[in-house]
């Protein structure tokens, strides 16, 4: 497919994926990350002729008008929808498939300074939440969805969910409605609520077997509490 029409795609991609989208002056003055992957297309065809550092000079440009750095070399395929775009980094080797939305303060990273592969994967259809860190050689499944914030080292299947620091992948399809932000369960409340209530059980497993103990712990409590008090005093 030409370039001319991949750019097309995109533009008219927009609309299908931001409501907010009214009109070609928005359009125009507002959506940055969409002129950041059609500024891409034109380097990445520069730099597959292997005009190199024209290439560069091109990618330096675009990140210098809409502040999202995609390397030339990254690959990216159909309809590939950066939101806002503020702070967006794609590596050098990092592959997106058709139909990606990626939104603001992502990072597409490598954690190796070796050359070849590096970057991630990004399969179809998935969806990359605001500030999130995808990091290495590794690949997102098809459909899936990393939560805002997330920092991923490690495979996520296809329509899966992976959410935290690390990222954890959550076993539940999510293949039907990728904008569904309000039902990213919250690892840290499901955490701190087993902990408090294993708590609970404990203490009233040490209240009914140990009441004596408890009342001598007691005891001594008011003891320090009179003596804090004295020295205060």
């Amino acid at each position: 497919m030409g370039i001319i029409r991949y750019i097309k795609e995109d533009f008219s991609n927009a609309y299908k994926n931001d409501p907010a989208l009214n009109s070609w002056v928005d359009f125009l003055f507002n959506y940055r990350g969409i002129w950041a992957v059609a500024w891409h297309r034109v380097a990445h065809r520069v730099y597959k002729a292997d005009f190199k550092r024209l290439a560069r000079m091109i990618s330096g440009f675009s990140q210098f008008m809409t502040n999202v750095e995609i390397h030339p070399a990254a690959q990216l395929g159909s309809r590939v929808f950066i939101d806002h775009g503020i702070g967006v980094v794609i590596g050098e080797t990092t592959i997106i498939e058709d139909d990606v939305l990626i939104y603001q303060g992502v990072t597409l990273g490598g954690v190796s300074l070796e050359h070849g592969k590096r970057h991630p994967t990004i399969c179809k259809g998935a969806v990359i939440g605001a500030g999130a860190k995808v990091l290495g050689n590794i690949v997102v499944g098809a459909n899936a969805k990393i939560g805002a914030n997330s920092v991923v080292v490690k495979p996520v299947p296809e329509c899966s969910t992976a959410i935290g620091i690390p990222a954890h992948v959550i076993a539940k399809g999510r293949c039907k409605d990728p904008f569904m932000h309000n039902m990213l369960p919250d690892i840290n409340k499901e955490m701190f609520e087993y902990l408090l209530k294993r708590v609970a059980i404990l203490e009233h497993i040490l209240h009914e077997d140990n009441k004596e103990v408890l009342e001598q712990d007691l005891e001594l409590e008011h003891i320090y509490e009179n003596f804090i008090k004295a020295m205060k005093n």
